[in-house]
């Protein structure tokens, strides 16, 4: 009994040092060389700054900004600790409610009487999607335009630039990345 206890405890002590030790060091040190911005959060720096992360949705409010998809995290907007969807079927009222805050929020800032885009109104899976269509971005052009007091045509270039094709020309839909379109902008307006 004794050689069995010490056997098991040889052999739970190898395997901690080898899986929550060795094992993890080798994969981050291969991950930070083959893969370095992935390994550390693909973090999007402005100057010397963190502006956020590619993967990772912001809070944009004010009218000069494109505004992302809603996040479903609760308290905090955008909380990537908190990541899930809200859960909420197509008749629950508080997607309804959701819903309809958010579309007269678009409606106050100024956005025209187009169709709204459903990922505008519409939270993720995770709650937490950076992206939003480029349809969402043509519906906010003409605000954002007014606000910055740019041509329509020039925020659209802007859109266009910062547009991400299907990955590998076959999966998923194009997107914009919200985070990276308003900081063009905000180059764009610098410049």
């Amino acid at each position: 009994m004794f050689q069995q206890l010490r056997t098991a405890t040889l052999i739970l002590i190898a395997m901690t040092i080898l899986t929550g030790g060795i094992y993890p060091l080798v994969v981050t040190a291969i991950a930070q060389v083959v893969f370095p911005s992935a390994a550390n959060g693909s973090l999007i720096r402005q100057g010397e700054q963190f502006a956020g992360s590619d993967l990772v949705g912001q809070s944009f409010s004010r009218p000069d900004y494109f505004w992302g998809r809603l996040s479903a995290t609760a308290p905090v907007p955008y909380n990537a600790a908190a990541s899930s969807g809200s859960n909420f079927g197509p008749l629950h009222p508080g997607l309804k409610a959701a819903t309809e805050a958010r579309i007269s929020a678009l409606k106050a800032a100024g956005s025209t009487g187009k169709s709204i885009p459903v990922d505008l109104v519409t939270a993720s899976a995770s709650g937490l999607d950076p992206h939003i269509s480029p349809a969402s971005a043509e519906f906010q052009v003409p605000r954002i335009a007014a606000s910055r007091k740019m041509s329509e045509e020039a925020v659209r270039d802007v859109v266009r630039q910062s547009t991400a094709g299907r990955q590998l020309g076959v999966l998923g839909e194009p997107r914009v990345n919200v985070l990276r379109l308003n900081l063009a902008l905000d180059q764009r307006k610098s410049n």
